[in-house]
């Protein structure tokens, strides 16, 4: 089956509503980003929210250069069980309840687990997080939700 691209991400609990746009990889290896925190990038190369199987990742800055703040900077917030919900171009939308929000030292963020193929369906969301150096221009952390779907 063709991929069915998300175009919003609701996460009610930290007043979240986002535009989504579909994102490759940059030349570095990492997964492409909206320049916009405000603007969250789906993983195209990944499962969509429909498919039966696999992760669909979808990331944004956390805060970036002439722009305010972004709405994934509360993801660390999020309580067990908070309602995601994800909305295709046709209207159509899968719903998720957060399973688990964690930190990982972005050297050690476990990409092959969180980008799976295969495997049990959940959403993904990453934005950055941990502090911030100065010397590099990055986040020490990532900032990583695991949906399940909602029955």
């Amino acid at each position: 089956r063709a991929p069915v691209p998300p175009v919003r991400v609701q996460v009610p609990a930290i007043g979240a509503d986002m535009e989504v746009v579909p994102v490759g990889v940059e030349p570095n290896g990492a997964m492409e980003l909206p320049v916009d925190p405000a603007v969250a990038g789906w993983y195209r190369f990944g499962p969509d929210p429909w498919s039966p199987d696999g992760n669909t990742v979808i990331a944004a800055h956390i805060d970036a250069p002439d722009y305010p703040i972004g709405p994934f900077a509360n993801l660390r917030d999020l309580p067990a069980d908070a309602e995601i919900t994800v909305t295709a171009s046709d209207g159509s939308t899968a719903a998720y309840a957060v399973a688990t929000v964690t930190y990982y030292p972005k050297q050690e963020l476990p990409t092959e687990a969180l980008f799976a193929r295969e495997g049990t369906r959940a959403l993904v969301l990453i934005t950055c997080g941990g502090n911030f150096d100065e010397t590099t221009g990055h986040y020490d952390d990532n900032v990583v939700v695991v949906a399940t779907p909602r029955s």
